[in-house]
């Protein structure tokens, strides 16, 4: 095979399924290019992206000034370890502590990396502050939670298709129901637990959003209890929802906060997890680390990634854009048995088909959108979510929902 060979659709889909692990079940398109709001497929066909890759292209796809960040640093230096000192990390770390309102970070590189350090240094913190007996931490999960798939991670999952032959699971871990304070209050009765770690909105559950007033109550009876209250931002943050924080909307700063996916814009795995000097200092050297974690060019990707949501004002348009589909969408559930209802925050928004979990409408309606020019995946069966990049036009917005009520109303099954 040649460079100057072209290999189709069809081609590329039939090599991954033969020479890669069959963990994943995407859509039936091969694509090939970035830009905006836009993909384009290995043959040319171009694509409304309302997926974000899970929000981590918050910023769109192959924003210049991110990508001039990526190549200026990469011929300079990328990666010397923490072993050494680099000439980005301090300036990179007082910039997303002041960006945020923390006082330290600590840098890693995927979510879920995140996730595992929040976890740890809520333990380091139970152990050394609130004098928890020596193995006995608990922390606190939200059922139907999602923050990846590292046995930590399913350890805290109510999902049988991420737990299922995967055990034994660790311990420590107690699951209540999302979005039920007095489930949380009985919890919270054992002196033992440590943290309670929720998303804000729970996006792969489907885009379920919290009663009016539950985060600033489960905040304070964390804070009654001393129990740290961790907020798992990766896909809600830097700007998806809103707000800069999805926990803004309730006036939270969670003890923990935890941040991925759109921190590099989507050209680079950057997470980071922030605290207070209390929590963040329990950790001394040897104790947690990465050999990638706060590289020089992941540090620098970060910064111009976050400049662009102030910059840019992202976090605004994705309330005025969210404001608009929802409307739409809310008018088209009115028109059709199809849908049940529109919900989420900002642009993190679902449609919930009137169908069971079991059924593949939601997956036959994502292809006909597909055909149609618009990417979006279904969830938990019948949950389509709908996440454009927040850079997106209301002229781009309405286009897109004309296609989804153009869909929707021709949809034969």
């Amino acid at each position: 095979m040649t460079t100057a060979t072209f290999l189709s659709s069809a081609d590329l889909i039939a090599l991954e399924d033969q020479y890669g692990a069959h963990n994943y079940h995407p859509l039936p398109v091969v694509l090939a290019r970035g830009q905006g709001v836009h993909l384009w497929d290995v043959e040319g066909r171009r694509y409304f992206d309302f997926l974000s890759a899970y929000s981590a292209v918050n910023q769109g796809h192959c924003h210049p000034r991110i990508i001039a960040a990526l190549t200026e640093q990469a011929q300079r230096l990328t990666l010397t370890s923490r072993a050494f000192h680099n000439d980005v990390l301090g300036r990179y770390e007082q910039f997303i502590t002041e960006f945020f309102g923390f006082d330290r970070v600590l840098p890693m590189n995927t979510g879920v990396e995140g996730g595992e350090t929040a976890l740890k240094l809520c333990r380091k913190w139970a152990y050394e502050v609130k004098g928890v007996p020596a193995n006995q931490a608990k922390i606190v999960f939200a059922s139907r939670n999602f923050w990846g798939r590292t046995l930590a991670a399913i350890s805290s999952s109510t999902d049988p298709g991420s737990r299922r032959n995967f055990g034994p699971y660790m311990p420590g871990f107690e699951i209540i129901d999302y979005d039920d304070l007095s489930a949380l209050e009985q919890a919270l009765q054992d002196p033992h637990v440590a943290g309670f770690m929720l998303e804000p909105i729970q996006g792969e559950a489907g885009v379920v959003v919290p009663q009016p007033g539950y985060l600033r109550q489960a905040y304070q009876l964390c804070r009654a209890k001393n129990v740290l209250f961790i907020a798992d931002e990766v896909q809600t943050g830097i700007g998806r929802t809103g707000k800069l924080l999805a926990c803004e909307h309730e006036g939270v700063k969670p003890d923990i906060l935890i941040l991925g996916k759109a921190l590099s814009g989507g050209v680079y795995p950057v997470s980071a997890v922030l605290a207070r000097h209390e929590i963040m200092l329990t950790l001394r050297p040897g104790e947690h680390g990465s050999t990638f974690g706060g590289n020089p060019l992941a540090c620098e990707v970060a910064l111009a990634a976050l400049a662009v949501v102030r910059d840019e004002r992202l976090p605004e348009n994705a309330e005025r854009m969210g404001q608009v589909f929802r409307a739409r969408m809310a008018h088209l559930v009115a028109k059709t048995d199809l849908l049940t209802l529109v919900r989420g925050k900002g642009l993190l928004n679902a449609l919930v088909v009137n169908d069971g979990p079991d059924s593949h409408t939601a997956w036959n309606l994502c292809l006909q959108l597909m055909q149609n020019g618009l990417l979006a995946k279904p969830t938990h069966g019948n949950i389509i979510r709908f996440a454009p990049p927040l850079v997106i036009t209301e002229e781009q917005m309405h286009e897109c929902c004309d296609i989804i009520e153009r869909t929707v109303l021709g949809f034969k099954g």
